[in-house]
């Protein structure tokens, strides 16, 4: 075969990116799936869902059940998870979002930029029966969320930011589409220190958030969320200042760790 009909050859980067396609793909199922329903979630050929699945059950990161056959994340990411919690600092920040969360009656979210979306890192339930959740782990448009907003305009020029965006998809009819509207909303952000999403990515939900801060710089953000019939605009005040409180208090321990010599 010449070289010109030769077919492309793996890279090491495509492995790893269907390797992320198999866990998410268990992460967001719920359940344990079988090879066939990983192929099509992933959109990978059966043979090569195959052969990722048992490699990273090989190494621990998944779990096939011996009688059923079927796939699940592994334990090798529980200690993955202990120690990236450790080293981020996210396990000392714990106790500061739960006081949080008892002080507002509302639920807490820590996020971190991850390309155009905010991952949530941390989740803490409000203990009311009528509430707003946006589990760990799961992600956002930058634009629509009030973290979103505080990592958009404590990094770097807030137009470079906006622009990285491309366009801004509608998500609820209170979203914010147009670049123009949207740098002003940063700048406002930047100028009084806290963000707010009101209804702009799920009707009936707002959520107030601010900067976790190195420096001048956004390494995080926290946000209360809750329903709007009980984060009023009364309230937008007091809970802003509950959050710069809590930031204050979790911004020296997020961020890179060195362990003790």
């Amino acid at each position: 075969m010449s070289e010109e009909t030769s077919p492309p050859a793996r890279t090491g980067a495509q492995a790893v990116e269907r390797a992320l396609r198999v866990m998410r793909a268990l992460e967001e199922s719920g359940e344990p799936l079988g090879i066939t329903e990983l192929a099509r979630q992933t959109a990978l050929t059966i043979s090569t869902a195959h052969r990722m699945a048992k490699t990273l059950a090989d190494r621990g990161l998944l779990a096939q059940d011996p009688i059923t056959e079927r796939y699940q994340l592994g334990p090798a990411l529980v200690a993955l998870g202990e120690k990236a919690a450790q080293r981020l600092g996210y396990d000392r920040a714990l106790p500061a979002l739960r006081e949080l969360s008892a002080t507002t009656g509302e639920s807490i979210n820590l996020g971190i930029r991850a390309g155009n979306d905010v991952h949530v890192a941390l989740h803490v339930p409000s203990p009311q029966p009528l509430r707003f959740d946006q589990p760990a782990g799961t992600t956002v448009p930058l634009h629509v969320s009030a973290m979103g907003k505080c990592l958009l305009a404590c990094v770097g020029e807030i137009d470079d930011q906006v622009e990285s965006l491309g366009s801004l998809p509608r998500v609820t009819d209170r979203s914010i589409t147009q670049a123009k509207k949207l740098k002003a909303e940063l700048e406002l952000v930047r100028q009084r220190g806290w963000a707010i999403n009101d209804e702009e990515r799920n009707p009936g939900v707002r959520a107030i958030a601010v900067p976790v801060l190195r420096g001048e710089t956004a390494v995080a953000a926290i946000a209360v969320q809750g329903p709007s019939i009980r984060v009023t605009e009364d309230r937008l005040g007091d809970i802003a200042a509950e959050l710069t409180r809590t930031a204050g208090i979790i911004a020296p321990g997020l961020g890179p760790y060195t362990a003790p010599k």
